[in-house]
């Protein structure tokens, strides 16, 4: 078992811990801003009410899957449901996008006809939203830096609080000056920024559902540390890929130098192998397999990349039925 098995434990507890303390300011707080944009006419309050309400919805559905990711593996699913996590980022980044068009499409039909907007009650509510944000946001920000499940429901949280930021300048503009066009445009200002922040989240999730290598995973390296053991010719048909938030796992086929033992050798290189693979690159599922001649393996190698490696040695292509150079 990885060495850092329990601190992955540890992160997801605390992750549901900041989840539930989140849900419960944010649910609390949103009705004051739904009442407040109906009696205030302000569509600034209104929209930035019902991104509480996604908010809301969107750490429920971060809990959930978080609930639901711990499920045993079973002979269908042999990863278990690890990639629930992973499905709520992917919902909770579109139903930001799905937001802001609706914010933006409301606010152009302002643009036409501005109503009346009571500023002082936009200000007083935009305010307390606006702590109410800054809190839940320090709440999940540790978490969110572990997770991409709770960096879903952080950003949530982070667009609200632009957008609570944008009603309070919007109800002092109001309040003071009587510039009722400042609702309108300061709604469109919160749609865009809540596309803007959503698009690194997006492309993070797209990211691990195509199975790309993870940031932290420097396959050039994974092959130079490999290589550095006693016995060990050459890396090939290498991956790495993010099952789930904080679960990375790797595959490879090694081959072992001509005239190496290999039935003797067996463990040992594994054992090496495997240490470097969880030590040094903190994954957690290692599959690699030990092999005397890559015409052994019968996959469709797809590693250009690791053809001229940054230490200097150069692998050159060959193909699969000939035998390992040196």
């Amino acid at each position: 078992m990885p060495r850092d098995h329990d601190h992955s434990h540890e992160l997801r507890r605390a992750g549901k811990r900041d989840l539930k303390l989140a849900l419960v300011l944010i649910v609390g707080y949103m009705f004051a801003e739904i009442i407040g944009g109906i009696i205030s006419g302000s569509l600034a309050l209104i929209a930035d009410a019902g991104h509480m309400l996604t908010d809301g919805a969107s750490i429920g559905l971060a809990l959930a899957a978080m609930h639901f990711s711990t499920r045993a593996a079973s002979r269908r699913h042999t990863f278990g449901y690890h990639r629930l996590e992973i499905l709520a980022a992917l919902i909770n980044g579109m139903t930001l996008w799905a937001v802001s068009v609706w914010i933006l499409i409301e606010a152009y039909g302002r643009f036409t006809s501005t109503p009346q907007v009571q500023g002082g009650i936009v200000l007083g509510i935009g305010s307390v939203g606006l702590v109410v944000n800054i809190v839940a946001a320090s709440i999940l920000h540790r978490s969110a830096r572990h997770s991409v499940n709770v960096e879903g429901a952080y950003r949530h949280v982070i667009a609200d609080l632009l957008g609570s930021v944008a009603v309070v300048v919007s109800g002092v503009l109001v309040w003071a000056f009587g510039w009722h066009i400042a609702d309108p445009i300061l709604s469109v200002l919160i749609g865009v920024l809540i596309l803007v922040s959503t698009w690194r989240l997006v492309a993070k999730v797209v990211h691990v559902l195509l199975e790309g290598t993870p940031d932290h995973i420097d396959l050039d390296s994974v092959c130079r540390r490999f290589e550095e053991v006693e016995g060990v010719d050459r890396v090939h048909d290498i991956h790495a890929w993010t099952l789930a938030p904080g679960y990375e796992a790797l595959t490879a086929h090694v081959t072992v130098k001509a005239g190496y033992e290999l039935q003797a050798g067996d463990d040992t290189i594994l054992n090496r192998l495997r240490e470097i693979a969880y030590g040094q690159f903190k994954v957690q599922h290692v599959t690699i397999q030990l092999e005397t001649a890559t015409g052994t393996c019968n996959e469709n190698h797809q590693e250009d990349f690791l053809v001229a490696r940054p230490n200097g040695r150069t692998v050159p292509q060959q193909p699969l039925d000939s035998p390992p150079q040196a």
